[in-house]
Formats: C-alpha cells, structure tokens, sequence
C-alpha cells in the first residue's frame, strides 16, 4: 500500500512538473444490475475538449483499437462482446488506406454478464489510445476491478470506490453514484497520430446530406421520372386554383421527403447504432455491398430492371384517387414505387453508403437529402407552370444519363471489394489491379459518350451534343490522369478512394526518392538492430536501436536525428511524405544526419533479460514499443509523435526538439540549426 501510495505521489509531482506529459482521459468503471442473474458492467471515458479515443473496431493496418481484457474467473460469464456509444467520428485516412472511428468527448462501453454468485469481484485491463488535431498519446493498458452485487431483494449496489492506476482500492467518492470507480490514466502518447478535427460526426452528415441531394437530382433526371414531371404538375394547376395547386404542390412534395426519410430511419432502427459502425468494417458485409453495387450497375446498364411488385403500385394507385391529403400522399406514394427501377439502385447506393459512414442517423440524412431534390422540381413547376415549354423533351439522353449511372456504380462497387482485401490481409487486390479496373471503366464510360459504344436501350445516336462531347472531355482526361499512378504516382486528388501505396508493386515514385539505393548501404542497413521488422522510408539508412545509432554516430562522427516515430502515426507519415521527400531535406537526412527511429508503438516482446520496471512510471517494460516510449518520457519530458531530437555524438541536445512541421522551409532550418550547434562543439 505504502509503495502504491508514493507511486501515485510520484505520478502526481510528474504531472506538475513536465507540462510536455498529456493527460486528457478520465476513466470510470462501474455496473447495474439488470436482472435477477445478470448484470451490466460500464467503462466510461471522458476526454478532454480537442481529445479522442479509438473505437473498438477500427480497421487493421491502422491506429491501435480499444480493447477489453477480463480475467477468468468462475463467478461469472460474458454475454456478447463489448458495445460501445457515444460521439463517433468515422474518417478515411490515405496514408494507411483504412478507416479509423474515434470518439470525441465522454464514450461509454458496456459488457453484460450472468452471475453465478450473488457478490463478484470483475477484474481485467482496458488498452487504448487517444489523439487530438496534432499529437496523440502510446496506447495505454489500464487495470479495473468491479464490485458486482446481486441483491433480489432490495436490489441495493455495491458503494462507490475510487482505483488508482495500480488498481488500489481508495474511499469512496460519490455517495449518489452506485458502484462507480473513477482512476485517472498516467498514459505516454501514442504514435498513432490523427489529423482530423473533432467536428467531422458533422461534416460526415452534411456529406452523407449532399450525396443524397446529388442522388435525387440525378435521379430526376432518370427516365422512370423525368417524363411524369408534366402529368403531375398539370394535376395540381387544373385540379384547383394557383394558390391551391402550389400548395397541394407543397404536400406532395412533404410526402415525398416523409417517405424515404422513414426509409432511412427504418434501417437506423432495424440495424442499430453498434450494427452501422460495425458495417463498416466488417469484410463480410464489405463483400456483399459489393456485389450489391455490382448488381444496381448491371441494371442501370440495362442487364435487367429492379421492380417492386406491381400489386403494390396498383393499390397506391388506388388509394391516390381518392383525393384530399391522403390521396396526395399515396400519389406521392405511387411515384416512389413506380420509379424503382430508376431510384432503387441510387437509394441502395445511398443508404450502403450513409450506413458504412457508422452515423445512426446518417441514412436519414442521406434519404432527406434525396427526397429534398427529388421533390423541389415538383414544386417549383406548379408555383411557375410556365417553365415547362422550356423543359428539354423526353429522349435518349435520359438513358445516357443512366448508363453513366451505371459506369460510376460500377467504380464504386470496387472500393468495397478493396476493403474486404484489406481487412483480411489477402494482398491480391493492390493498387495497379484497382487502378487497371478504374482506368478501364473511365476509358469504357469516355467511349460510351463519344458514341462508340451502344447498350440495350439507348436509341440512335445522332451525334454529339455539345454538353455530352465536355462530358467526355472530362471523362477521358481523368482516366489519361490515373495512367501515371500504374508506376507510383500519389494521385492525391483520389487518394482516399485507392488502395495505399504500399501495396503498389512497381512503385518509381518511392524508388526515385532516396539517395541511399546503393548494394553497400542495403546490405549495411539489413545488419542493423530490428531490421527484419522495421523498414526506413524514403529508401533512407536508418537505425531503430538508440544505442546502436548513437555508437554508429561516434564512428562517423556525424549528428544524430532521432525520430520517435509509430507504426500508425499518421502525422508521422505525412511528415515523410511532405516533408522528409523533399530533396534539399531528404539530401540533409542522407548525407549529414544519422537517423535513429524508434517506433513507441510496437507490440514486439523484448527478451525476457531485457524487461524492466520503469523508475519513471513504474510500469512493467515489456515490448519494444514501451521501451522507446519510456525513454522519450522520462529523457526528454514528452511523449508525442512525430518528435525529433537532434543530438551530438555523446546524446547532447543540440537544440530544442520539435514535433510536425509541414513547411519544408522551416523544418530544413531546424536541421540546420542543429548542424551549426554540433559543429560549434
């Protein structure tokens, strides 16, 4: 106890003292009894303003997930898996080619259990990591022990208790809060770093809200609908007066966006909160909203038609002629299922779309977004009836329109296809493949404009427009864009859409970049300390031992760079890729620095003669990961990724260290700055 308590003294000192040590999550650990057998255990997260903290289901190949560790015990069972709620932010992030889910703000998780004794003690470990616009925090594994009492009778709870990092009972806090243990994480940041701001839950539905509105304007356009656009109009200008007419106009136009918002809360409602963030990373369902899209572009290339039956649209029809509100209803009713065969696929679309984005209410949105544009010609033409002699006729463009539908279906079926692939490691979907696919279809979709290419029911094709002949201007300078990317181009304007560039096989963009390509410094880099594991970028000759590196320094008598660095960083990456690309800074780190990197989130045991116990966290050291996050802690009073250290060849300061800056100019400065102070020396 005496030891936990000077632990815990030491902790506090540390926290006043190096303001470079974050600490922004408050932990709470908790349960509430929810039947006569079974309880419910309750882990909250609070953290700070600007902080998040990972989902549990973040895709692999990116930043570290929460997990929950319980320890085995035969007074209870686990029912399902741990949920999770709270405000979810769900981003593409192209350096790793995943998505990634965080939650900013107060997160609650919950796992179910059935007692077999009325009074249990759950003990076990959260791991987690947590990030703000500029740094983030190494992944942290902090223990919780849980009161869990049964009482049938009064249904009393266990007090409330207060647990230290080292699971130390303390008094209680809180009389008014039942079984609640708060502990406040003595964490080292992550390397897994994430620029994104915590506002994008919202700029995810204003994106999900403007895809639906695209969806329902291009969906006007489509030949099931754009030709009753005059027949519903004329019903509402000579059915009653102008006045009249534009306002049954605006009741169609309301039942329209009830019906498919309802569509969208109905599949919130069926599929759940937990369900739609799991939908976007599961590879299953990846795989079968593939093979959905597959299917809604075979139809809008005219393969076949998606119909609803027609009992349906005759009883509808029926209920339509019965006038009054009702009757607008169900007439707004009938063009929602006799167009189906046109909006299905873009709903479907919509919807696998809004439900993959892990928003509960992302669905609605979308389909508010649809109906909302879907709805507006509607009434615009009954307030000014006129505008229709200036409408362009029903024809074939109706159809081109569709089958350009159906090509750009077709292209986003594919990235569904590519995150199956990447969840699951199969490796056989890289980047080349993806981009021929891409190219292919563009190139097809070019064609199709120009007129070279005919489908089912397209009619005549009388010559280019002048509209479809910029459409294919367009169309076919994008496909001649993405050539490049075959042998490595980034391709940053679709970078989010394609597989990352690791998986790119014949890649001269990265291979044109270093300096150090030579067999010497290959066969010079491969004897160093953790080379089988670790790989430096931009072909550089990097040490990932600091002992190593700091003696190679000695021998060549060159400054050292230290970059602490992680595997998910993705701030780190960029850094390598905006920055560290850049020739006048890559010729400084090849020629004039000894690079040491130490990757603080790696999960590689250390051999057993290596393992310590931290004198600065009193944490066991027990992987590669934690031994370079310690020695970043406790040596220079900082434990954020990317951080550069600039050292002599006695592992002196040169100068004061710094973590990302995206301005080549300035970073080049501080290279230089430490040059000048090493060789002062």
């Amino acid at each position: 106890m005496k030891r936990n308590f000077l632990s815990v003294l030491f902790l506090l000192v540390c926290a006043l003292t190096y303001s470079q040590i974050e600490n922004p999550v408050k932990w709470s650990f908790g349960s509430r009894n929810i039947s006569d057998t079974e309880a419910e255990l309750t882990f909250t997260a609070n953290a700070e303003s600007g902080w998040h903290i990972y989902s549990q289901f973040t895709n692999n190949g990116g930043p570290v997930p929460t997990s929950f560790t319980f320890e085995k015990s035969a007074d209870y069972d686990l029912i399902g898996k741990t949920k999770e709620s709270g405000h979810l932010v769900k981003v593409f992030q192209k350096e790793f080619g995943v998505d990634v889910s965080y939650f900013s703000g107060k997160v609650i998780f919950t796992q179910k259990i059935k007692l077999k004794k009325p009074a249990t003690v759950v003990t076990g470990s959260v791991e987690f990591m947590v990030c703000n616009d500029e740094q983030c925090l190494p992944p942290d594994e902090v223990p919780f022990k849980i009161n869990v009492k049964n009482d049938k009778v009064t249904g009393n709870a266990t007090p409330a208790q207060t647990i230290d990092d080292k699971g130390a009972k303390a008094t209680p806090t809180d009389k008014d809060s039942a079984n609640v243990a708060t502990i406040q994480t003595d964490t080292l940041k992550t390397g897994v770093q994430q620029a994104t701001n915590p506002t994008s839950s919202s700029m995810s539905l204003w994106a999900i809200f403007l895809a639906g509105f695209l969806g329902g304007l291009a969906a006007f356009l489509m030949p099931c609908i754009f030709p009753m656009l005059p027949f519903t109009v004329s019903y509402f200008t000579k059915s009653s007066s102008k006045g009249g007419g534009v306002g049954k106009a605006l009741i169609y136009a309301g039942s329209i966006i009830v019906i498919y918002v309802v569509i969208g809360l109905l599949v919130s409602i069926i599929f759940g909160a937990d369900a739609l963030n799991s939908l976007s990373t599961n590879g299953i369902f990846n795989f079968l909203f593939f093979l959905l899209l597959v299917v809604f572009a075979a139809s809008f290339l005219g393969a076949f038609e998606i119909t609803l039956p027609s009992k349906w649209v005759n009883k509808s029809d029926e209920k339509s002629n019965n006038g009054g509100l009702l009757g607008i209803f169900f007439m707004a009713a009938t063009l929602a299922l006799v167009s189906f065969s046109c909006t299905g696929p873009i709903i479907g679309t919509l919807l696998v779309e809004a439900a993959t984005m892990g928003q509960y209410l992302g669905p609605a949105v979308g389909m508010f977004g649809f109906a909302l544009a879907l709805s507006i010609p509607f009434t615009l033409f009954a307030m000014f009836p006129a505008w229709l002699n200036k409408m362009p006729k029903s024809g074939g463009w109706l159809n081109s329109i569709k089958v350009t539908l159906g090509f750009l279906e077709l292209a986003l079926a594919l990235k569904f296809l590519s995150n199956v692939d990447l969840a699951y490691h199969w490796n056989w979907f890289d980047r080349e493949i993806y981009l021929v696919l891409w190219i292919t279809i563009f190139g097809l979709l070019g064609m199709y404009l120009l007129g070279k290419i005919k489908f089912p029911h397209d009619s005549e094709f009388k010559g280019l427009s002048v509209f479809r002949l910029m459409s294919a201007v367009v169309v076919i300078s994008f496909t001649i864009y993405m050539i490049p990317g075959l042998w490595g181009a980034p391709l940053r304007s679709i970078a989010a859409f394609l597989p990352p560039q690791q998986t790119q096989d014949f890649d001269l963009y990265t291979a044109s970049l270093g300096n150090n390509t030579g067999s010497a410094a290959k066969e010079h880099q491969k004897a160093h300390k953790y080379s089988d594991i670790f790989h430096a970028p931009l072909n550089l000759n990097a040490f990932f031992d600091y002992e190593e590196g700091l003696a190679y320094a000695k021998k060549v008598n060159k400054p050292v760079i230290i970059d602490f660095t992680g595997h998910a960083c993705v701030n780190c990456r960029k850094m390598e890729a905006d920055v560290w690309s850049t020739k006048d800074v890559l010729s400084i780190l090849s020629n004039e620095f000894v690079l040491i990197q130490l990757y603080v989130d790696d999960k590689t045991d250390l051999p057993a003669d290596e393992q310590y116990v931290s004198a600065f966290s009193g944490k066991r050291i027990k992987s590669i990961g934690n031994k370079w996050s310690d020695f970043q802690a406790s040596r220079y009073n900082a434990n954020s990724q990317p951080f550069y250290v600039l050292l002599d060849t006695e592992g002196n300061m040169l100068v004061k260290p710094q973590g990302a800056n995206y301005n080549p100019a300035e970073y080049i400065q501080f290279l230089e700055s430490g040059l000048d102070a090493f060789a002062k020396k």
